[in-house]
């Protein structure tokens, strides 16, 4: 099953449940949940959206589709739910760079919530994932609904921080008005990439947003 889209969203996505794409992607996904074990969970596939209301969205980080070890995902893009948990790859580079760049000591574990409830909406492109194979639920319809939600955002009068890295976030450059928001991208954070230690991404958002006169973000993470 997937849950319903979060009160605080449901009337920017116009209808999204009802259109013939989303039957066809609850059917695929009720029905992987019937034989394979799906992360995240029905009630987390949607906490990017339960913690970040579209009105107080100022940063919009784009991931590709959740981890897919048990323990891990949480519906936060690059974000691990058990603390307790080993920090994936990816975010070591990510907290690497954090203390490089704005000089904040990272935390012990991988939990991003304190990011998302300050207005990053940390949004995968596809929101369920098999166990143990990634993008196992790519081209199904989830990316139809996440492309609809990055187009909402584009249309909010304030400026919005879009943070791509990689290419396939940076395939999604088209749905963002340049001229009114600011675009952040780089190298992906996977080791097995090259190019994001030393970007700076987020001193370059905190620069965005002040210019915007959107506040800065504490990207300071509680232990």
């Amino acid at each position: 099953m997937i849950p319903e889209i979060p009160a605080a969203w449901r009337k920017h996505l116009d209808g999204e449940r009802e259109k013939p794409y989303f039957a066809q992607l609850e059917n695929f996904v009720a029905d992987e949940q019937k034989h394979y074990t799906i992360y995240p969970p029905p009630e987390k596939i949607f906490t990017a959206l339960d913690l970040t209301a579209y009105e107080d969205a100022r940063v919009l980080l784009l991931g590709q589709d959740p981890y897919i070890q048990k323990g891990q995902a949480h519906g936060l893009a690059f974000s691990v739910e058990d603390k307790t948990a080993r920090i994936p790859p990816s975010l070591r580079n990510i907290y690497k760079e954090l203390k490089d760049d704005v000089n904040v000591t990272p935390p012990k574990h991988a939990n991003l919530t304190d990011w998302a409830k300050q207005g990053i909406l940390m949004l995968n492109v596809v929101l369920t994932v098999r166990e143990g194979q990634s993008n196992s639920h790519k081209n199904k319809g989830w990316e139809t609904f996440t492309d609809e939600i990055i187009r909402r955002v584009n249309q909010k009068n304030e400026t919005v921080v879009f943070v791509l890295w990689g290419k396939p976030a940076q395939k999604k450059i088209s749905l963002i008005d340049a001229q009114r928001h600011v675009i952040v991208q780089g190298a992906h954070p996977s080791p097995l990439a090259t190019g994001f230690l030393g970007s700076r991404p987020f001193s370059k958002i905190n620069e965005a947003l002040k210019n915007a006169n959107r506040g800065e973000i504490d990207w300071r993470i509680k232990d």
